[in-house]
Order: structure tokens, then sequence, then C-alpha cells
């Protein structure tokens, strides 16, 4: 019994840490969104706009990869089921 809510509570975990890529997606989405007006707003300022978007953009999806990365291993290594 304490086994099976173990394997349990790692399921429902793991199904929460994926969603962190919600955010993630969101946050990149509306990066590049604002990125391109702005290239349209100041064309000549284009590398500097983008280099600054490409960072964030980066910065955002380290959080959907941490997400990932919490929930294989609860669902492959978890430490707390010994089977």
């Amino acid at each position: 019994m304490e086994q099976a809510l173990m394997v349990l509570g790692s399921a429902i975990g793991a199904g929460i840490a994926v969603c962190s890529g919600i955010g993630s997606g969101i946050g990149q989405g509306y990066a590049a969104g604002k990125g391109a007006e702005a290239v349209g707003n100041q064309p000549e300022a284009k590398g500097d706009i983008i280099s600054t978007m490409l960072l964030g953009a980066a910065v955002a999806e380290s959080t959907g990869i941490y997400g990932l990365v919490i929930s294989i291993i609860l669902l492959f290594a978890n430490p707390w089921v010994h089977m």
C-alpha cells in the first residue's frame, strides 16, 4: 500500500513538473513578439535586440528543461521507490 502511494505521488508530481513548460512557452512567445515589434520600430538596433531576446529565451527555456528533468527523475530514477 505504501509503495503504491509513493508511485502515485511521484506520477502526480511528474505531471505537475511538466506543466512548468507552459510558462516557458508563453514567455518565449511573448519575448519573440516584443522582439519583432522592437525590430519593426528600430531596425538599426536589430543585432542588439535579437541578442537580448535570445538570451531571454534561453533563460525561459531553462525553466521548462528543469521541469522535464524533475519529471524524468520522479518517473524513472525515483529515490523514494525501491523495487
